[in-house]
C-alpha cells in the first residue's frame, strides 16, 4: 500500500508539472503598469535589443532610444509587455562598442522604430524568452 501511495503522488506531481508547462493554469492579476526593478528591466531591454540586432538585416546596430511604456505580470516568472523607441546607431554590426554608439544624425541614415514586445523571463535564473515583437517605422 505504501508503494501505491507514492506512485499516485508522483503521477499527480508529473501531471501538475505538465499542466504548468503547457500553460493550463489561470494567470492571476493580469498585466499591471508599475515601476519594475531597474536591474530586471535593464536586462530585459538588453536582451530585446540584442535579439533585434541579431535578426535584423540592417548593417548598423540599433539601440533603445526611449522606454515608452512597460507592463508586467507575475506568472511562473515575469512577463513584460513593453513599448520602446529604437534608433539606428553609427556603429556597424561587427562593432564591439555597441553600448556607446552615437545615434545616426545624417538624414539618409537616420532611422527609428516603435517596437512592442512580449517577453517571458525568470530573472533569478537569468532566463529570457522573446515571445512576440513587432516594430513600425517611427
Amino acid at each position: 500500500m505504501g508503494v501505491e501511495c507514492w506512485r499516485n503522488t508522483l503521477l499527480l506531481l508529473a501531471a501538475l508539472v505538465l499542466a504548468a508547462k503547457l500553460g493550463h493554469f489561470q494567470r492571476w492579476g493580469g498585466f499591471q503598469e508599475k515601476s519594475v526593478s531597474k536591474k530586471n528591466m535593464n536586462s530585459t531591454l538588453k536582451f530585446f535589443i540584442e535579439n533585434y540586432n541579431n535578426v535584423s538585416n540592417d548593417m548598423y546596430l540599433f539601440r533603445i532610444d526611449k522606454l515608452l511604456q512597460s507592463h508586467m505580470q507575475l506568472t511562473t516568472g515575469v512577463e513584460y509587455l513593453v513599448t520602446v523607441k529604437i534608433s539606428r546607431t553609427k556603429c556597424r554590426k561587427n562593432s564591439t562598442k555597441s553600448h556607446s554608439c552615437p545615434l545616426q544624425s545624417g538624414k539618409n541614415l537616420k532611422k527609428s522604430f516603435i517596437c512592442n514586445f512580449l517577453m517571458y523571463t525568470v530573472p533569478w535564473m537569468n532566463y529570457y524568452q522573446l515571445w512576440n515583437n513587432s516594430c513600425l517605422e517611427a
